[in-house]
This record gives C-alpha cells, sequence and structure tokens, in this order.
C-alpha cells in the first residue's frame, strides 16, 4: 500500500491511499483538476495552473516518486502553490 497526500494552497488538502503510483497520480490530477475547475478562475487560468503546477507535479510523481518508492524512501515534491507527499503506507490490518 502507498499514501499520496496533498496541500493546494493551504485552503484544500487530501490523500490517496491505494496500490500503486499511476492509480493514485489519477486520483491525484483528477481531484486537484476538480477543485481547480471548480475555483471560479477564467478558463485560460485553469488551463495555465494545469500546464504550470499540476502536470509537472504528476510526472514528477509517476517518475521521481514511484522511484522513490521503489527504494523503499519517502518522495515530497512542489510546484507553486501545490505540495505533493509519497510514502509507504502500512498496510491496515483485518
Amino acid at each position: 500500500m502507498i499514501k499520496i497526500s496533498w496541500a493546494l494552497l493551504d485552503v484544500h488538502v487530501d490523500e490517496w491511499v491505494g496500490e500503486d503510483v499511476d492509480s493514485g497520480a489519477a486520483a491525484f490530477e483528477a481531484k486537484v483538476g476538480s477543485v481547480v475547475g471548480a475555483s471560479g478562475m477564467k478558463a485560460e487560468a485553469v488551463r495555465h495552473w494545469r500546464e504550470a503546477f499540476l502536470t509537472p507535479a504528476v510526472e514528477a510523481l509517476r517518475v521521481q516518486g514511484a522511484g522513490a518508492l521503489e527504494r523503499g524512501e519517502s518522495w515530497s515534491t512542489a510546484a507553486g502553490p501545490l505540495l505533493v507527499h509519497l510514502s509507504p503506507s502500512a498496510q491496515e490490518g483485518p
């Protein structure tokens, strides 16, 4: 099990727990994208935000984060107002 946690402008904090980085990255991208899309920003600003902050964070999570996880390490990054943390998560008991 792995855990991905993130904070957006200290306003929206969320996490995802699951089996693999690709699924977690997809959930992270969808959830943060939804929050940003519903923020009231103009479409051009939302597109810029995605390109400048969200896409680089997702790509780093899939590559650098996955590499750290394979080594048994936690990993973090920041992209503008977005903070992301990936860690091995202790599997819950029965």
